[in-house]
Formats: structure tokens, C-alpha cells, sequence
């Protein structure tokens, strides 16, 4: 494999760059599972049992411990 030389001004800018893509998947995460759970308080899902609750979230892609 060949070694690559990246210029330090290039490379912040990189650097900042996925700093900042981290930073927006992170709001955009949070901001999913606050809805979830804002859905689950106020009623709007049903569920009688943890499980229901439990696979409800997991259907929506939030991992369940």
C-alpha cells in the first residue's frame, strides 16, 4: 500500500469536516429517539407489555438493552 502525504492545512479541513457530519448524525439520532419516546409517553403507540414496547422501538432502529 502506498503511503500518502496530506498537506496539515488539508487535513484540518477534513478533520472539521467530519467533526461536523459526527455532530449533525448525532442531533439527527437524538432527535429520532426523542420522538420515539415522546410518542410512547404521550400515548400514541399502544402497547400493553414491555415487549410491545420493546419491539416497538426496535422496529424503529433503536437498539433495546
Amino acid at each position: 500500500m502506498e503511503t500518502l502525504t496530506i498537506p496539515k492545512e488539508i487535513f484540518s479541513k477534513i478533520l472539521t469536516d467530519v467533526e461536523i457530519l459526527i455532530d449533525d448524525v448525532e442531533r439527527a439520532l437524538d432527535n429520532k429517539v426523542k420522538q420515539r419516546t415522546n410518542d410512547l409517553s404521550t400515548g400514541k403507540v399502544k402497547a400493553k407489555t414491555e415487549k410491545d414496547l420493546d419491539e416497538y422501538l426496535i422496529k424503529r432502529g433503536i437498539k433495546v438493552e
